[in-house]
């Protein structure tokens, strides 16, 4: 009778446990992110007041350009963690604005990829086209650019939305805000795989044809053989960077082989797949470019002159 009562007690208290101990792990990486988004949008304002300060910099395409992966990458991490904390916590929103909040999301997030490849096309002309440079490689152009891949974007997303009007007949019903919950339609799917396969597709070629042009140029011409293997640094760190953006892709991976049913699964993934990478590439690409980080440390010094006095005497 006490063994029976004993295991009956152990049977009931492991779910418990278990419970709370998904639940204090689910805390601890909600912690992790909001301290991460902390940091990371102290990193990206201390960024945009050098940029805004220096007047070269927003006249330079590739400064312009990074700007923008800085607006992107903020973007798409606010909005996806506003959209992960609505679904763990059953938060209903009308179809329509679920939808738009997705459209916003997914066009942020595909559009880095491009501005990566407008960054190493950029890299491109400067040496293989000196000459031309300053001509082809303009802001007007560099802003009609990234006007013109919202464009794109959101009209595939508009396309969507009428498959959703044409296949849903209660559209303004309230529903958890989870992407199977907008899928009504196959075509939804054809859609975005399309637009998935063209985004990393068409960039990963340009990449990859960009670097090898530079890298051609690096070995026929010694004078520039310095700027060009630079240049072509900078084109590998695009790849680096574009595959810090596919990481995302790899909570699928977690979800199909892991238990779903642990609940801090949602938050791990969202923490280790999509905010880490972001956070990753705009720190590494800002400290590498020599001009950014030499005004970064000027800025620095503004707010932490000790700590940066104390640093340097280290050093």
């Amino acid at each position: 009778m006490n063994s029976s009562s004993f295991l009956q007690v152990n049977t009931t208290q492991a779910p418990i446990t278990n419970s709370k101990t998904n639940e204090r792990i689910r805390l601890l990486f909600v912690i992790l992110t909001i301290v991460g988004f902390c940091l990371f949008i102290s990193f990206v304002s201390l960024m945009f007041n050098v940029l805004a300060i220096i007047p070269q910099f927003l006249d330079n395409t590739r400064y312009l350009l990074f700007s923008y992966m800085l607006v992107n990458d903020t973007i798409y991490l606010f909005l996806a963690f506003f959209l992960l904390m609505a679904g763990m916590n059953l938060l209903y929103v009308p179809i329509p604005l679920c939808f738009f909040l997705y459209a916003i999301s997914a066009s942020v997030f595909r559009i880095t990829p491009y501005n990566l490849a407008a960054m190493a096309l950029e890299r491109y002309m400067a040496i293989c086209y000196p000459l031309r440079h300053t001509e082809l490689c303009t802001t007007k152009r560099a802003n009609i650019t990234y006007a013109l891949i919202w464009v794109i974007l959101l009209v595939l997303h508009g396309a969507e939305l009428v498959l959703m009007f044409t296949s849903v007949t209660n559209l303004y019903r309230y529903a958890i805000c989870k992407n199977e919950n907008i899928l009504v339609n196959p075509l939804q799917n054809v859609i975005r795989t399309f637009s998935f396969v063209l985004c990393f597709g068409l960039v990963g070629i340009i990449i990859i044809f960009t670097y090898a042009k530079i890298m051609l140029v690096a070995h026929r011409v010694s004078s520039q053989s310095s700027s060009a293997s630079k240049a072509g640094k900078t084109i590998m760190l695009h790849a680096f960077q574009l595959l810090l953006c596919m990481a995302s892709l790899l909570s699928t991976l977690t979800e199909t082989f892991l238990p779903k049913k642990i609940e801090y699964m949602p938050i791990t993934n969202f923490f280790f797949f999509t905010c880490v990478p972001r956070f990753l590439s705009p720190i590494i690409y800002g400290i590498r470019d020599e001009e950014l980080k030499k005004h970064i440390k000027k800025s620095l010094r503004k707010y932490v002159p000790t700590f940066i006095g104390r640093a340097d005497t280290l050093n």
